[in-house]
């Protein structure tokens, strides 16, 4: 049965009933406290729009989570619970949500949002609040910079975009690269440290295109792109727009390898691709078929609750939640003691890193890597090593 409290933080009530009803069978589990009241966290981030699908990973992963720590007995006999209010990624709604979550003081500390330009709209919020924003998908290297309130287990998009680059050039072969971005600052930022880095690894980036994040048909771009005769393409984009590029570009006869920024790795890439993102190359710090033991439990556990695989949102959601649980088992539950114990808290176990630490500068994982993947089959598979080839 799945644990998801959304836009319920007034019916506290009935989460204490269920909670003292349930024992949910995982691993030593015992029942809930049913006489504490719950602890809060606010989640902000697509439920609806052209991001929503990235919103119902999170929900996957919270609640597995959920499962698992509720289970146990909760966070020092209390229940955790989450209020997932949706901002379909638009930074004026994360910002409308965030003035609601610091005015209420059960909060405990906020998740979210899905991109990083949404999130550090709302960070000045959240920093003049004091609550701590857990962006724990946003790569933008200044999404950390914007006050000691904000962390993020995501890869720095400065640390994130040299990886791709070093594998698409020194792996892949990728030497006159086109590179086509989505027009956000996400995506910008993500495109000038790409091709610089590309550039220091001896590519020359013979064409950038920029796109609208409304942009459906991108047949003129992919017109310009072939004029420059590229010898491969890099998107930095999204699951949904990357899909249709790659769909469009097939179409057009476009046979160069392709390769994309990890957050394209979603079952969405795959569905909307169809066959023609066969060969696209990508990556991914999860990627289910990592045989790490936390790994493989995770996995099994999702199959059984979704009957499906699970992708790197809601692994890292579930990361987050876990997370989330263990600040405030260790340091208290009150945003003074959350905020410290970000900055205290080490071994953190997560199907990601396998336990890890903040690096106190950054705010951001210490050491963090990513895996190469390529598309095979209809689905995500290791690189097993061998250079890019064209499409047939």
């Amino acid at each position: 049965m799945s644990i998801l409290w959304t836009n319920k933080r007034g019916a506290a009530c009935t989460l204490l009933q269920l909670a003292g009803a349930l024992t949910i069978a995982i691993g030593a589990a015992m029942p809930v406290a049913n006489a504490a009241d719950p602890y809060w966290v606010g989640v902000t981030g697509p439920l609806s729009g052209q991001d929503a699908q990235y919103g119902e990973q999170w929900k996957r992963g919270f609640d597995l989570a959920l499962e698992q720590i509720n289970g146990n007995g909760g966070v020092n006999g209390h229940p955790l619970a989450y209020d997932f209010e949706d901002s379909r990624s638009d930074p004026r709604q994360a910002v409308a949500i965030a003035q609601k979550f610091v005015g209420d003081k059960r909060i405990l500390l906020e998740l979210g949002d899905l991109s990083s330009g949404a999130s550090m709209a709302a960070s000045p919020v959240y920093q003049r609040a004091g609550l701590v924003q857990f962006g724990f998908t946003n790569s933008h290297p200044d999404f950390t910079k914007g006050g000691d309130y904000m962390w993020s287990t995501a890869i720095s998009q400065a640390e994130e975009q040299p990886m791709l680059a070093h594998y698409v050039t020194k792996g892949l072969g990728f030497k006159k690269i086109a590179v086509l971005y989505l027009n956000t600052d996400w995506g910008r930022t993500s495109k000038d440290i790409f091709a610089k880095a590309a550039l220091a690894n001896g590519a020359q980036v013979v064409a950038v295109e920029a796109y609208q994040p409304n942009e459906k048909d991108f047949r003129a771009t992919l017109t310009r792109v072939r004029s420059e005769e590229p010898d491969s393409m890099v998107l930095i984009s999204y699951y949904s727009d990357g899909a249709q590029i790659v769909r469009q570009a097939r179409a057009a006869g476009v046979r160069t390898p392709i390769a994309a920024v990890g957050s394209v790795y979603s079952p969405k890439f795959l569905d909307l691709g169809g066959a023609a993102v066969n060969g696209v190359y990508t990556e991914s710090n999860f990627f289910p078929g990592d045989p790490r033991p936390e790994v493989q439990s995770f996995v099994q556990r999702y199959r059984a609750k979704y009957g499906a695989e699970p992708d790197t949102f809601a692994a890292r959601a579930y990361d987050a939640m876990i997370l989330a649980s263990e600040v405030i088992r260790r340091y208290g539950a009150d945003r003074t003691a959350v905020h410290d114990g970000f900055s205290k808290i080490s071994d953190v176990p997560s199907v990601i890193f396998g336990k890890f630490k903040f690096d106190p500068q950054t705010r951001r994982v210490a050491g963090a890597k990513n895996l190469d993947l390529v598309v095979k089959d209809g689905k995500f598979a290791l690189w097993d090593g061998a250079s890019a080839v064209h499409a047939q």
